[in-house]
Formats: C-alpha cells, structure tokens, sequence
C-alpha cells in the first residue's frame, strides 16, 4: 500500500516545507483535527535528526496557532501512536494535533490518558461521527488561506 502521508493529496495538505507537511485527517477524532508528518519516511521518533524532531514541534506550534485563529477551538490534545500496539495505523510517523471544544465529551478529564482504555474507539468504528466532525467547505478555505500565509 502506497503510504497517504508521502503522496497526500491536495485536498488534505495544508503546509510543506523541507521538513514537515501538516495535513487534514480523513478520520477526524474533532473538527481541525490536524496531523503534523516528517517528510522523511520514518516509523519511530528516533530516526529522525534534531532539526527534523525539532520542525515538527514548530509544525504542531502553527497547527495550534492556526487553528486557533481559524475555529477558536477551547483545548487541544496533541498525540503519537509509536507501533501497533499503541494503535498506530500507518508506519509514517504523525502527530495529531486535535482541537477540543467545551461540551464535545461527557468526560474530558483524563485527555490522552484514557488512550489506554480497553474500549473501541467509537470514532473509528461508527462512520457518520467522522464524517460529522469534517471541515465544512468554509472552515477548510480559512485555514488554508492562513496556513499560506505562513
């Protein structure tokens, strides 16, 4: 299988540099769920050099900014799935960069942590939510109108 964050389409990709793409994810745990991706085809955080750990932080820094402009999200989560059994999907490193809202869980206390629990992830698992929390077409050109101007 072709890796998706390698050859992203355009409709997906907000940003690239030398170093980093940022990309919509197509299975959005929120709405402006964001991925922050090295260019450099790795699975493991290790593999890569300083200057490419350090872009993708600067990456998830103008995902949080931008986002913030564009949705005026209330917090964010930001994560790494390193292997299969931390429920990574695709061997390309990416970061998701996922805004939260006030109101958007029942139980937002915890974030990141409940990442352990043993329950499906319902987002995954039930399609009309992933598509609910899809950009609308109006959100989408705002952000990428702000990310050109980077």
């Amino acid at each position: 299988m072709q890796c998706p964050f390698c050859n992203p389409s355009r409709e997906v990709l907000l940003y690239e540099d030398e170093r980093i793409r940022i990309l919509i994810d197509s299975y959005p745990a929120s709405r402006g769920h964001l991925l922050v991706v090295p260019i450099k085809h790795v699975e493991r955080i290790e593999e890569l050099e300083e200057d490419e750990k350090l872009a993708l932080l600067n990456g998830i820094e103008i995902s949080i900014k931008k986002l913030k402009e564009a949705l005026k999200p209330d917090g964010f989560n930001i994560g790494i799935n390193l292997g299969e059994a931390a429920g990574q999907t695709v061997s390309h490193l990416h970061i998701h960069v996922i805004p939260r809202y006030k109101g958007d869980s029942t139980f937002p206390r915890g974030g990141i942590r409940k990442a352990v629990l043993n329950v499906e992830d319902e987002n995954l698992s039930l399609k009309e939510k992933w598509i609910k929390n899809r950009l609308k077409e109006d959100e989408k050109k705002k952000l990428v109108e702000l990310f050109r101007n980077i």
